[in-house]
Formats: structure tokens, sequence, C-alpha cells
């Protein structure tokens, strides 16, 4: 169906853009060729595709846990967006195996989950507070849209429109329906995709529900308890924050508890406000994200610094060696993000999302698309690695979903402009007034700031076309045709370009890409009296590998010099910082603990790599932060 009734933009879909540059393109070929076979095969062995033979008994290892379900669905969805972009028998096979399966498993009634299915099928709905049927249903429900939007395939699609149909029967403010809401939200989001592809009312008035419904007392969870027999203050987090349910949406003004359940409940939030056009709870949210990136987040765009919640504590509670920083929590607030830049075209939120996607998220997987972080550090004294997989396997298919579907967020367009929200090397193909129009982007970013477009049209055409002036930017060169460009008008941080475009119209943009000392807020405590390095969005960090001396010893003087090499050999090709620093000399201290003389510092080298780059060589340090001297 169209988009109509959202009061913004469409993101062009990701089968009409194509990725070819030296950057995202290794990385999209890398997932279609490592990652997802090699998932596929831990799916398999780890019991997960099995689990939906429904074959389980009592004593029977392994048992089908609460959340499996969800990371099959990803996988599918990561499988979907790969085969249609460029074809792939292999994976098709893979995807085929897979949905089969998962639909094999409906029941009569609609209902699919591997675990209370044969599990505990007495205990269906019975705790929507800790198990995560709704947050499978939600993750299965993303996978049918991907799946039916690569492939034209009813098959999985309608499958979860009679299980959405059966949870709607189940779920409500009617008479006989439960008033209660998952714990781990997502479906929100996941019932929106349903609606925009079916166009079924019934998937956006259930989302409506679920994300109007949290947080009003008596409190669901607390009934919920009693029915099972416990109580209802004895609850394990202590607090419905955890789960984003200890007030009405409307009534929240501080982002809290589980991080990557709250980005998805907040990207729910942000489609209903954009299709209902609700500015009250929109400002809502903006006011929620201002919270989060103005005291709450990492200058990765990595949130959540506390492994007992898997989330937020106070503000500008930020270690770095502590930090959780879950992966799936960068990748969710690339989704929030995403869906506010679409209701309101304000560059704040692309920097958002470059910021997570080029550093927070990608950190998560390593370069070769076999091994995976969890948890994203600032700072590590060697210890923590990548792995091959988890039994909480959430992060994984997450990462791989987010780099099959990159192209979905490079553009947007609606009736009157083309959108340039990311600078990616390839193409966009896109409708605007009924004219077919093509984007053609060359540039090396994020490597250098030089940007050229190229529109292609059928014949002359009237649009305008908005570019987006990164925030990290301290201005930028434009020019049309060869012609220097003086008078374009910037709305919210996107140049505007209003003409009647003709065919092979290009217009280049120069961003210098200058090395940056970049400090925290003061209240920081962890980072006071540190600085960092970023150039254009990538931020930096320093590996033990390159630099023999340790983090704690190195100073950064006010006036160090930069210089930024392209090493196409290094980590796939990257840009490397070379600065002058300050060495603190342990020479004379053998013995030696405290002294009413402060140590020599001494001239040294440092090479500084991007951070999403580190612990993809052998073990040791790393340190985002170092001592400002």
């Amino acid at each position: 169906m169209s988009d109509d009734r959202r009061g913004g933009n469409s993101p062009l879909p990701f089968n009409k853009v194509k990725i070819e540059d030296n950057f995202w393109g290794p990385r999209i070929r890398t997932n279609a060729k490592q990652t997802i076979p090699t998932q596929f095969k831990q799916l398999e062995d780890t019991g997960r595709l099995a689990a939906f033979k429904l074959e389980w008994k009592p004593g029977m290892e392994p048992v089908p846990h609460i959340f499996w379900d969800s990371d099959v669905a990803k996988w599918i969805e990561a499988a979907a967006y790969t085969i249609s972009v460029q074809s792939d028998a292999s994976i098709e096979a893979m995807m085929n195996k897979t949905v089969d399966l998962l639909v094999s498993s409906q029941q009569p009634d609609g209902y699919i989950n591997s675990h209370y299915t044969v599990v505990e099928p007495e205990n269906r709905w019975t705790n929507l507070r800790d198990c995560h049927e709704l947050y499978c249903a939600g993750h299965l429900m993303e996978a049918a849209v991907a799946h039916y939007r690569a492939t034209g395939k009813r098959t999985l699609l309608d499958a979860m429109c009679k299980y959405a149909d059966y949870i709607d029967s189940v779920f409500g403010v009617e008479p006989g329906k439960k008033r209660g809401y998952c714990g781990h939200e997502e479906i929100e989001l996941a019932l929106v995709k349903l609606y925009e592809v079916t166009g079924n009312d019934r998937y956006l008035k259930l989302s409506e529900y679920f994300i109007e419904e949290r947080g009003y007392l008596p409190h669901y969870f607390d009934q919920e308890a009693i029915a099972r027999g416990e109580k209802a203050d004895e609850y394990w987090a202590k607090t419905y924050a955890y789960c984003q349910a200890d007030v009405p949406v409307r009534e929240q003004t501080t982002i809290a508890g589980h991080a990557v359940r709250a980005m998805y409940f907040y990207s729910g939030a942000a489609d209903l406000a954009g299709i209902n056009n609700d500015s009250g709870l929109f400002s809502v949210l903006e006011s929620l994200l201002d919270n989060l990136t103005t005291k709450r987040m990492y200058l990765t765009g990595g949130i959540g610094p506390s492994a007992s919640n898997e989330g937020f504590t106070t503000d500008f509670d930020l270690p770095n060696e502590t930090a959780y920083a879950e992966t799936c929590a960068a990748i969710g607030l690339i989704l929030w993000s995403h869906r506010m830049l679409r209701f309101d075209l304000d560059s704040h939120y692309a920097d958002v999302m470059e910021r997570a996607l080029y550093n927070g998220s990608l950190s998560g997987i390593s370069l070769d698309g076999t091994r995976y972080f969890y948890e994203n550090p600032l700072a590590s004294s060697g210890s923590h690695h990548r792995q091959k997989w988890f039994d909480c396997a959430c992060c994984p298919p997450n990462i791989t979903r987010m780099i099959a579907s990159l192209g979905s967020y490079v553009y947007f367009y609606n009736d009157t402009d083309a959108i340039v929200n990311l600078y990616v090397q390839g193409e966009g193909q896109l409708e605007i007034g009924g004219r077919h129009i093509t984007l053609k982007q060359e540039t090396n970013y994020p490597w250098d700031g030089n940007v050229a477009i190229t529109v292609q049209v059928d014949q002359s055409s009237t649009f305008a076309l908005k570019l987006r002036i990164p925030g990290w930017s301290d201005g930028v060169e434009v020019s049309l045709n060869g012609e220097p460009l003086e008078a374009a008008d910037v709305e919210k941080g996107y140049l505007k370009i209003n003409r009647e475009w003709r065919n092979g119209d290009k217009v280049e943009l120069n961003f210098p890409m200058l090395v940056k000392r970049i400090y925290a807020n003061p209240n920081v405590k962890q980072d006071s009296g540190m600085v960092a390095m970023q150039r254009g969005p990538i931020v930096y960090c320093l590996e033990g590998v390159d630099n023999s001396i340790q983090p704690h010893k190195i100073l950064l003087p006010d006036d160090a010099e930069f210089e930024a090499v392209f090493e196409p050999d290094l980590l796939g090709g990257v840009v490397t910082i070379i600065a002058d620093a300050l060495c603190l000399d342990d020479q004379g201290w053998d013995g030696v603990l405290y002294n009413d003389t402060p140590p020599a510092a001494r001239q040294c080298t440092i090479k500084a790599i991007p951070y999403y780059a580190w612990d993809n060589r052998e073990p040791g340090w790393m340190s985002v932060w170092l001592r400002n001297g």
C-alpha cells in the first residue's frame, strides 16, 4: 500500500538501491558469502531450526528456548534483503527451507512459538512480562514482510497475518480480551510493517493498543504475576521502568531501563506518530531522544552502560571499560532515529543514525563476518573479544539484517523531493511526480568528503534535491554542473536545490574531513580530562598492536598535529591517524611506588584506527579516550 497517511517521507526500498562503494560493498558481499551461511549453520547446530519440527519431548536436549524464534526470524530478514539485491541460489534454498519449517509449526488457531507449543503449552500468554512470546511474534512478522517484498511469495506473510489476527483476538480493551503487552517490546513496530504491506488497519490499531496501553494502572504485569501465584511486589527487575512500563508513553521524560527494549518501543511509537500525524506523541519522543543524545549516549553511538539491566543508569554515567553498549541497542538507535528523520527531516536525527551505524553497531561484527561482539566497550585491557555465537544470540542476526538492509537508509522521497541521507557510492531509483529518476552517487565516503551526485532523467523534471550536511562537518562547498552554487537554501541541515533537472546534471559536494579533538561534557566523570579523535563520521581508538605504550601513559597535547593516512592493506583499507604525543616514562621508578617528583614525559608517536575495526588482529588493549595533555 502507499504511505499516504504518514506525515513524512518514504524510505526508498532496499531493492531500489545499488551499493557499489569500497566501504559498504565489501561488507555486504561478506555478509552474503560468509555471515549468512555460517549463521544458518549455527541455527541448525544449536537446534533452533529443528525446534520448529515440534518433536521435542521432556528430557530431550536442547530445550527450545523462549526467544529462539526471534533469532531465526532476523536471519530470514537478512537472507530476504540479500537475495532481493543480488540473486543467490544457495541463500534462497536455505531461506526456503527455514520458511517451510516455520510455517509448518503454525497451530490451527494461528499461533506460532516453538517453545510454548511443545515445552509448556498450558502456559501460553501467562507471562508476558518475562517470556518473549509477543517479541518473537514481532520478529516473525518483520521476517514475513521482508520475505514477501523480496520474493513476492505470500507463504510466510499469510501465516503471519493469521497469527496477527489471532493475537488481535486475544489482546485489547474489549470485554474478554487480555489487556496485556509484551515485556520485551518489538511487536509494535512489526505490526506497523504488516499494516504497511497489507493495508489492513487491524494491525495498525493493534500496534496502537500495545503502545498506548503500556504503563497504566492497575498494572497488567502485577495482575499477571498474581494469577501465576507470585507476589506482585517481587519483580526481579525491581521496577517496570526496566521495560518502559512504569508510566504510559506520553508521560515518559527520561530514557531508562533495558536499552534494546526502549529502542524498539520508541521506534514503534515513532511509526505511530508519523502515520497518525500525532505531534503530541512525536514531541514526547523528541524529548526522550534529546535526553539520550545529550546525557546518556556514548561517543560511538553505543547506549546502555550497565550489564545488570542491559541498559541505562543515570545521566552522564558512561564508563568505558565496563560499557555494556549492546550491539542490538545501537541497531535499535538506528531504527528509532531513522523513523524520527522520516517524520521530521532534521539532520540531527541522521547524525545520530550515522554515528551508531559507522561506530557502535558496525563494531559488533568482525571484518571476516564470522565473529561478534555482544558488548561494545570503549576501552579494553585485552580480554574482550568477539565470539562465534552466543547462547543469547540476538546480536549476530541483528547486525546481519542491518547490513543487508542498508540501502533502505540512504534515500527518502515524497511527491516533490528526492532526499539523500547517507553518502554511499551507488545509485537509487526513485519515482517523483510520476517521473522515474536515478540518483547516481560517486564518493569514497567515509574516507574523504567529496561526493558527486548525477541526476539521470528520461525527460526534464522539476523537483527538490535535498542533501544532508553532516553535523560533524564545518561547512560544505557545493557546485552544480561545475559552477559554484552560492544561493542554495538549507533547511534543518539539508541543502535544498529546487530546479528543473536535466539528464546528466551533476551536484558536487566537498565536506572538509579534518581530524577533530572531541571532549566529553564535564559531568561525565569517566572522561574528565580526556580527549578522543573523530574524522568525518568515524570515531577512532588506539590498539596495543600499533602502540607499545599503555594508554594510561599517553597524553595528547592540545597542539598535537594529526596526519590522516589511507592504508589500503590494513583492516580492509582504512584511514589511520598518526600524531605526536607525550608518553610518561617509568625510567627510574624501579622499586619505587610513590615519589614527590612527577614522572618525566617524552615525545612519542601514536597511531589510531577506526573504532569499528578493533580486535581484528592480535589481542591487546584498546582505548577510545586518552589523557588530554
